[in-house]
């Protein structure tokens, strides 16, 4: 009797499932395709903004979110100006390529508008050209973060990532007289 009852079921289900194939499973498509995962939307465009400023690059830092993983640049002052995007980085004064020596599926193309380095010409943060700045075990989307070094007040990383994903820049005041330029990559993209 229960086997009986769960077929009825069932067939009543697919009848349904049939007859409504056509307009429902393209508008069924159409929203699972343009809901939001966590509601991020950011896109996976190129993102510029901002000026050169001379406030130098004094730690690079990386946090894991419910959403997104994140990469935060936090300067001696007041900087507003970045170009991200997906492609190959460049060593900054060499033109080395960093693809070869950074992690991760895909590389994100981190270039800051402000020096790496002092009004002495002296380094602002511990990081040799080439070397990783982060340890990134467990971390789901980021994979890699590697200094490609800092050239007449401009200051280069790449981010290895597991796969092309969506991603934002932000600029945020403080602590104190301080700024940061913040670097999300969501975890996936929409359902």
């Amino acid at each position: 009797m229960r086997i009986r009852s769960a077929l009825t079921a069932l067939a009543v289900v697919l009848a349904g499932l049939v007859a409504g194939a056509g307009s429902s499973a393209t508008a069924s498509t159409t929203t699972a395709t343009t809901s939001p995962w966590c509601g991020i939307t950011w896109g996976s465009a190129e993102k510029t903004a901002g000026t050169l400023s001379d406030a130098p690059l004094v730690d690079v830092r990386t946090g894991r979110h419910d959403c997104y993983d994140r990469v935060v640049f936090e300067f001696a002052g007041p900087v507003d100006g970045y170009s991200v995007g997906y492609g190959e980085t460049w060593t900054e004064g060499e033109g080395l390529a960093l693809s070869p020596y950074t992690a991760g599926g895909a590389l994100l193309r981190v270039s800051l508008r402000a020096p790496a380095y002092d009004a002495a010409h002296s380094g602002t943060i511990p990081y040799a050209v080439g070397e990783h700045t982060a340890n990134l075990l467990r971390y789901p989307t980021l994979r890699d973060v590697v200094f490609g070094g800092s050239f007449e007040g401009y200051s280069t990383f790449a981010v290895g990532v597991r796969t092309r994903l969506p991603f934002r820049v932000l600029v945020l005041a403080g602590p104190g007289t301080h700024s940061r330029v913040v670097l999300d990559v969501a975890h996936q993209w929409q359902e």
